[in-house]
C-alpha cells in the first residue's frame, strides 16, 4: 500500500461523484478516454496514489469500474468481489480508503442479473445448498433479500433482490464508527448504484445518498 502521508483529496464527495456520473455518460455515448499512460504519469503515480473515490463492485468481467466510468490511473480505488458483499477484509480495504486515502466519496455498485444475488436466491427460495465457500460468500447476501409475492416474475424479482443487496452492503458501512463520524463531519458521502449490463448505464439510488448536508 502506499505511504500514509499523502495530502488529502482536493476535490468534495460532490464533485467526486459529478466525475463519475459523467464519466459513464462519455462511456454511454462512446467517448470514452481509455488513455494510454505515458512514463511521465505512471512516475507520479508510483510516488502515490490519491483516488477521488472508493468503488466496491462485484467481481463479474463484465461490469469494470475503471471503463464504465471512463476513469484514469490513479483516480479510483475498487474493491471487488462476487456480489459486491461486506466481509472482514473488504471492511478493511473501505477503512484503508477513508482513514489513509481520504476518498471523498464511496460507492457501493451492484448489477443487473447477478449471479451471486441469484444464487441466493437458490438458497431462500429453493434451499439450494452451494459448494462450501460459494455458500459462505451467499450467506453474506441473504439478510439483504426481502420477501417478495411468489408471483413476482423471476426477473423482476431479481432486479429488485440486486438493489435490496446494494442498500444491505451500505447499511453495513454505515454501522461502523468510521462510517459515522465522516458522514457527521461531511467528509464522505456514501451512494449505491446499479450497472445495467445491456445498455452500459449506471442508475444511481439517489434515495440512498447519506451526507451531512
Amino acid at each position: 500500500m502506499a505511504s500514509d502521508h499523502l495530502q488529502k483529496s482536493v476535490i468534495s464527495a460532490d464533485e467526486a461523484l459529478r466525475r463519475i456520473i459523467e464519466g459513464n455518460q462519455r462511456f454511454l455515448q462512446g467517448r470514452a478516454r481509455f488513455s494510454t499512460v505515458c512514463k511521465e504519469t505512471l512516475a507520479d503515480l508510483a510516488r502515490g496514489q490519491q483516488p477521488y473515490a472508493t468503488i466496491l463492485g462485484c467481481s463479474d468481467s463484465r461490469v469494470p469500474p475503471e471503463l464504465i466510468f471512463d476513469a484514469d490511473f490513479g483516480e479510483l480505488f475498487i474493491i471487488r468481489v462476487a456480489g459486491n458483499v461486506i466481509s472482514p477484509e473488504v471492511m478493511g480495504s473501505m477503512q484503508y480508503a477513508g482513514t489513509h486515502l481520504h476518498t471523498p466519496l464511496f460507492v457501493i455498485l451492484g448489477h443487473e442479473g447477478c449471479g451471486a444475488v441469484e444464487a441466493a436466491l437458490e438458497s431462500k427460495l429453493n434451499a439450494v445448498e452451494h459448494l462450501s465457500r460459494i455458500q459462505i460468500l451467499v450467506n453474506d447476501i441473504l439478510p439483504s433479500l426481502p420477501d417478495f409475492d411468489p408471483q413476482t416474475p423471476r426477473e423482476e424479482y431479481l432486479a429488485r433482490a440486486v438493489e435490496a443487496n446494494v442498500r444491505w452492503s451500505m447499511r453495513q458501512l454505515m454501522d461502523t464508527p468510521e462510517a459515522k463520524r465522516a458522514v457527521e463531519e461531511d467528509r464522505a458521502m456514501l451512494v449505491g448504484a446499479v450497472y445495467e449490463i445491456a445498455s452500459g448505464q449506471v442508475r444511481f439510488l439517489r434515495e440512498f445518498f447519506i451526507q451531512d448536508h
